[in-house]
Order: C-alpha cells, then structure tokens, then sequence
C-alpha cells in the first residue's frame, strides 16, 4: 500500500476542515455527526483520527478557518472607511447570505453552540473573531487604533445579532425590514464614532 507524503495529508485535513465548516454551520455543531462530516470531505470514518483526535479539535479548527476567511475578505477593504463599511454592511445583511447559512458567517449560524463548546474551541473562536474585529477596524481607517477596534467590535456583533434574528422570525417581511434597519444602524454607529 502506498504512503502518502505531508502534502496530501495536509491537503487532506485541509479539504475536511473546509467541508466541516460548511456543514457545521448548515446543521450546528450538535447536527454534524462524523459520519456526516467525513462524507462530505468524501472520506471514510476511519480517515478522521489520522487527522484529528476528537470532534472538538475539528470544530475548533473548522471555526478558526471560517473566520479567517472572513478576516481575508473583510481586510481586502482596509482603508475604505465608510464606503467599506456600508459595502460590508450589505453583503454581511444581505438576503442571500440570510438564506445561505452553510456558505455564510460562523458567528451567525454558529454563536449559541459555540458558547458551550470547550475552552479550546472557544479560544479558537475568540482568536478568531478578534481577527475579523481588527480587518474590520483596518477599513474603519480610523486615526485612534483602540477607538476603531472598539467600534468594529460594536459593527461586527450589531451585524452578526441583525442576521442571527433575521433568520429566525418568521415574517418575510419583518425579517427584510431588520436587515435594512441592520445596515442603517451599522452606518449609523460609524457617524457617531466619527462625530
């Protein structure tokens, strides 16, 4: 039988990692059975321990790469200020990534699970989201640095909280109406740190 060498094991954890972070963000982390996950890389149960030593490391791993995708994607816009805010706004309060929960935001779809999760996966959240705080601040393009981290810490979890109670009303209507005051109130916030 042949050896794989580093590369296509790394390969390999890194397509189980990026199938599990759309799953788990799909069916929650308590939803996602191994047998699930592993499917989804296109791999048996067998190959998971090759890779990872419990479920646990997976979601922290899983959480970690999620948001530093959306850390990459926000700071692209580092130094927009407001036009990168309200852009951000938009897309991040948008119909789609509303209906989308696998291919959206792991805060949103995963926040409550995330709060029970062991100390590790936490840390790998907090980690985490405090990357996209700082990609956020970045765009803010604000002089006083603390003051912009703050302010995006403020944005990210406005936004984040507006798509988590966008998702779970059950009036069409109402829900469109809580994205659009969402993004006002994300701009608004940047005129009062800005005022």
């Amino acid at each position: 039988m042949a050896r794989y060498g580093k590369e296509h094991k790394q390969q390999t954890r890194q397509r189980i990692i990026a199938a599990a972070g759309h799953r788990l963000k799909q069916d929650g982390i308590d939803g996602s059975g191994l047998a699930a996950l592993m499917a989804d890389a296109g791999l048996t149960n067998g190959a998971f321990y090759a890779h990872f030593g419990s479920k646990d490391e997976l979601v922290a791993a899983a959480v970690a790469d999620q948001l530093r995708s959306q850390q990459e994607r926000i700071g692209a816009l580092a130094g927009t200020g407001r036009a990168g805010l309200e852009q951000i706004a938009r897309e991040y309060l948008s119909a789609e990534h509303r209906d989308n929960l696998g291919d959206g935001c792991a805060s949103a779809a995963l926040l409550d699970e995330i709060g029970r999760c062991p100390d590790a996966t936490r840390k790998a959240y907090t980690d985490g989201v405090m990357g996209v705080v700082d990609s956020l601040a970045a765009v803010l393009d604000q002089p006083d640095r603390n003051a912009a981290r703050m302010t995006a810490l403020g944005i990210y979890a406005l936004l984040t909280g507006t798509l988590q109670l966008s998702r779970a009303v059950a009036d069409r209507q109402l829900a469109e109406e809580i994205l659009e005051h969402g993004i006002a109130n994300a701009l608004a916030l940047l005129g009062v740190m800005d005022g």
